[in-house]
């Protein structure tokens, strides 16, 4: 299994919904298992021009999951979920009913035409480090460093949504799951004389 990050972004329609819609969808997948989620913040548009006050302001998120499939598999999926939501595709960047994009898988590098891994633009953008870094305090984007530290670097200028995480059960450490320990019996402590 992989693990991979997945972020997600809508800024038509009912946003939050979508989010969640779109969450519940990564998670039902074959061959997919959901690990942890991030909340949802607010951000303004980013457009091929650079930030665009006059657009509807975008709601984004992030959720990581364990994957069997390859990332071409999963980046079907995801387009299979955002065509569900009336994603077209005619502007680049352009605005959106729901964008999903994968960001890491595992440590691995690769590039084609229809995927590059890591995602060549996340280490810059604070809609997808802010909630990667509220689902998994610990992430590093392969190849760039620390999530805090990218975060730090580019400043967070994304505003927190008081919604439940996308996979709400889950809480947001994305740490595997440790197996529990028995419990050991008390041992007896030295006896203190009064």
């Amino acid at each position: 299994m992989s693990r991979a990050v997945v972020a997600l972004g809508a800024n038509l329609g009912d946003r939050g919904s979508t989010l969640r819609q779109a969450a519940a969808a990564i998670a039902e997948l074959p061959g997919v298992r959901p690990v942890a989620s991030s909340h949802e913040v607010e951000s303004v548009a980013v457009t091929l021009d650079g930030r665009d006050t006059t657009k509807p302001r975008y709601r984004n998120a992030v959720v990581i999951v364990d994957t069997e499939l390859t990332g071409p598999e999963l980046l079907d999926a995801l387009h299979g979920i955002e065509d569900a939501h009336g994603r077209t595709r005619e502007v680049r960047w352009g605005d959106r009913t729901l964008d999903l994009d994968i960001v890491a898988i595992d440590d691995d590098r690769f590039d084609s035409e229809a995927l590059t891994v890591p995602h060549p633009r996340a280490g810059e953008r604070a809609f997808v480090l802010a909630p990667w870094l509220d689902a998994d305090p610990d992430a590093v984007l392969p190849g760039a460093g620390p999530v805090a530290d990218l975060l730090a670097a580019v400043g967070d200028d994304t505003e927190r949504v008081d919604e439940p995480r996308l996979f709400a059960e889950l809480g947001g450490a994305s740490r595997p799951e440790q197996p529990e320990q028995p419990e050991q019996p008390e041992q007896p402590g030295p006896q203190v004389q009064s």
